[in-house]
């Protein structure tokens, strides 16, 4: 095998193992994106329940977070989400991407979103 043979499959084993990591991802990604729109659709929901309620209004602020124990929950669970990484975990694909993004540049190349390799022309020297 000549070298520019042995650069094709290497290149071709490199794709394919690039695509292979970023659509085992996709399925856990999905499945945190649909946990973090749940938490914040609930926290939204029970600050928006607690925030009109007219008791809120005459109790303290603890009192007033243990009459909306909802809120309170959601709220708790988005915070402790954050504290466990889930903005990472949501977007863990495209920061893969970006750094082989930045890392083929060296080499003229760049990848998609899925994985597969973009070939960019050779620079001409003048």
């Amino acid at each position: 095998m000549s070298l520019e043979q042995t650069a094709c499959e290497d290149l071709k084993a490199f794709e394919r193992r690039l695509t292979e990591v970023i659509a085992r991802l996709q399925p856990a990604t999905t499945r945190w994106r649909m946990i973090l729109v749940f938490v914040a659709a609930s926290t939204a929901l029970g600050a928006y329940l607690w925030l009109t309620d007219p008791i809120t209004q005459d109790a303290s602020f603890v009192q007033s977070l243990l009459n909306h124990l909802f809120f309170t929950f959601a709220a708790s669970a988005l915070i402790l989400l954050f504290i466990m990484g889930i903005h990472r975990k949501v977007v863990s694909p495209s920061i893969i991407t970006s750094r082989t993004r930045a890392v083929l540049v060296d080499f003229n190349m760049s990848c998609d979103d899925t994985g597969k390799l973009i070939l960019k022309p050779r620079p001409t020297t003048t």
